[in-house]
């Protein structure tokens, strides 16, 4: 597994809108009907790769906790399916219902979002405010596979409960490390 981190850019920007195939309830949805007036995280996963592994657990949990206190999570899986068959519709279906996401787990068949959100790797994870500008672009703690770190999700919960409790995020963020997106053009 090569390491990739996420792209560092600066805060603030607007969260680009999508419209994307939801293999669990086999519709569309789009940014803003998922979105939530308080905070939406975006988080860019797949299936195989063993650093989204490593915290599926954690994330499912945080989102189990701020969900209802008004955040919004939506995943989104970007990864090129011909090579990475394990990463396809049916079986992002059959990942999202055995580990009962709270959340939709969006696929961008085309990769043009994971390309408008630079995001990099999977796990990547953008947290932005009820005006969709990001806030934190980071990762969810210091834990990947193999460090003997464990996984308590600590950045990302100390952002999520920043912005439920109207405080200001820290502004020291560290990028998040894991398997670089599977490109259709690599």
């Amino acid at each position: 597994m090569a390491a990739t981190e996420t792209i560092q850019i600066p805060l603030g920007f607007t969260a680009p809108n999508f419209k994307l195939f939801d293999p669990v309830s086999g519709v569309h949805k789009s940014l803003d009907e998922l979105k939530s007036d308080k905070a939406t995280v975006i988080a860019f996963i797949c299936n195989h790769c063993p650093f989204v592994k490593h915290i599926i657990h954690e994330f499912i949990a945080i989102a189990n906790n701020f969900m209802p206190k008004g955040i919004s999570f939506i995943a989104i899986n970007s990864n090129d399916v011909a090579n990475y068959p394990e990463d396809n519709p049916e079986k992002m279906k059959d990942w999202a219902t055995s580990l009962n996401f709270p959340f939709s787990y969006l696929y961008d068949e085309s990769q043009n979002i994971a390309m408008n959100y630079s995001a990099a790797c999977t796990p990547d994870f953008n947290i932005f405010d009820g005006d969709l500008k990001c806030v934190y672009r980071g990762r969810l703690d210091g834990s990947t596979p193999g460090n003997n770190v464990p996984v308590t999700g600590s950045d990302f919960r100390n952002a999520l409960e920043a912005i439920v409790n109207g405080k200001e995020i820290n502004k020291e963020q560290f990028p998040r490390l894991g398997c670089g997106i599977k490109w259709k053009f690599q």
